[in-house]
């Protein structure tokens, strides 16, 4: 699992299933505050030895009885998971939180993940491309394709995917407009990336 994931943290070898099974257990049994929330998960992540410990963590990010103790105030707290799990395994995980997040307070994350976009660091980029994958009908196309564009000329394989998979996703939703969009941008967009755009039309 250390060899796949190519980790320099070591694994106990144990199955996501059974992590979330075991975090599950765990967690439901613990009453905590929003403020205990917050502190238990920088706690565990910090402290962290074996990989399953910070998909633990992941968990614990993700269950609904918590879900109202993430806030924009919190955006902090994420960012130094994404910056700190540095892996598609974390990051995209944590997209799908921050993605949450920006759903619900548009006017405080979107300009978030536009600072994200242009930041030196890859893995925030990838998070402010990847953030809308749920969002189907409720894309905000202009944040979309205005956090691809300072990306595109970008060689690294995971921004190249993030920008095909993003635009892969939407295009359940709207295929004409993604053919529209490779079309328009042919010349800037990656082979990868138009590869995986074009995934799910015809």
């Amino acid at each position: 699992m250390q060899a796949y994931m190519k980790s320099t943290m070591p694994y106990y070898g144990i199955n996501l299933p059974q992590v979330r099974a075991i975090s599950r257990r765990v967690f439901d049994g613990s009453e905590m505050s929003c403020d205990e929330w917050r502190k238990t998960i920088l706690e565990l992540w910090r402290g962290a030895r074996y990989r399953e410990e910070r998909y633990a963590v992941q968990v614990l990010l993700t269950m609904r009885r918590h879900a109202g103790c993430l806030t924009p105030s919190d955006m902090p707290m994420p960012e130094e998971l994404v910056t700190t799990g540095a892996w598609w395994d974390h990051v995209d995980e944590l997209a799908a939180v921050i993605g949450e997040l920006l759903r619900k307070h548009p006017k405080r994350i979107r300009p978030v993940m536009r600072r994200w976009s242009t930041d030196a660091n890859m893995w925030k980029r990838r998070v402010s491309i990847i953030c809308q994958l749920r969002f189907k009908g409720d894309t905000d196309l202009e944040l979309l394709y205005r956090n691809i564009e300072p990306n595109l000329a970008d060689r690294e394989f995971f921004i190249r995917k993030a920008i095909g998979w993003a635009l892969r996703q939407y295009a359940w939703t709207d295929p004409k407009e993604v053919a529209r969009y490779v079309r328009g941008h042919e010349a800037q967009l990656s082979g990868l990336s138009r590869r995986e755009a074009l995934k799910n039309i015809g």
